[in-house]
């Protein structure tokens, strides 16, 4: 909290979250313990209240994982709240771990169906005055949503997935497309991808590339700092993702503020 508050203060353009109830195998042996999570959403909402300038959003959110409509009620009380500061991170999920305890476990041809139809059904509260929808996943019979997101036509939507797919349906859909450090070796074919799907719906230059996220080291280390900044234009990216460490976020925030982003101004 006190990090994104830091932020904030120091002109960061976004904070992004992750949205897990229970990390999974992959990443949870990592942590002191995977089953202690805010409720991403919840806590978002709080921070809106901490923050004034910032963007608030998720890195991202499974969709497949709540039902649509409440989601979309959730986000749209959120840019209500926050003067339209909302971004929504866009995925299909990973983690069978956090579905099977609190949701569906479907596979990935199946969660990546009702991904899309749960970002239709979205979409459309957010901007018509009533919805109906039915298909395999969903039934929904003359749904209203107010008050509408402050956001025209509707909060930012960030897609973090490298499947075909979803990278499709980020070319359409997205304002931005997340390159992780991790598909570094295929992120021209990503972005290949992305911007083919992008010019074909008329979206030409729509579609902005974020990189980086590997964490830094306590203590604070400009050239660190560096490699990771190196690493998100090495993908062609607009924009780089910097995980601070948990310890030192706040002092990390400020030197990095004042050492390292004017030279980039």
């Amino acid at each position: 909290m006190k990090g994104i508050i830091a932020a904030d203060k120091h002109g960061f353009s976004g904070a992004l979250m992750p949205d897990h109830y229970m990390w999974g195998q992959e990443i949870g042996h990592r942590m002191e313990n995977p089953y202690v999570t805010l409720e991403t959403w919840t806590f978002l909402t709080y921070l809106a209240g901490k923050t004034e300038n910032i963007h608030l959003g998720t890195l991202v959110t499974p969709l497949p994982f709540r039902h649509p409509g409440i989601l979309a009620k959730r986000l749209a009380t959120l840019d209500n709240l926050s003067g339209g500061r909302v971004i929504l991170g866009v995925g299909a999920g990973w983690s069978n771990v956090e579905f099977k305890g609190y949701s569906e476990w479907l596979g990935t041809k199946s969660r990546v169906d009702k991904t899309m139809e749960a970002l239709d059904i979205i979409t459309r509260l957010w901007t018509e005055d009533s919805v109906c929808h039915e298909s395999k996943y969903y039934t929904i019979e003359k749904a209203v949503l107010e008050p509408k997101p402050v956001q025209k036509p509707y909060p930012k939507l960030l897609f973090g997935s490298s499947g075909k797919r979803m990278l499709r349906l980020t070319g359409r859909m997205g304002d931005y497309c997340y390159i992780p450090p991790w598909h570094m070796e295929k992120a021209a074919e990503m972005k290949e991808t992305v911007l083919g799907a992008a010019e074909k719906a008329g979206r030409k230059g729509k579609v902005e590339f974020i990189g980086g996220m590997m964490g830094a080291r306590a203590p604070y280390n400009t050239k660190e700092y560096g490699k990771i900044i190196e690493m998100a234009e090495r993908t062609g990216a607009n924009t780089c993702n910097i995980a601070f460490p948990r310890e030192t976020i706040v002092e990390d925030i400020e030197k990095f503020s004042s050492e390292i982003i004017p030279s980039y101004l």
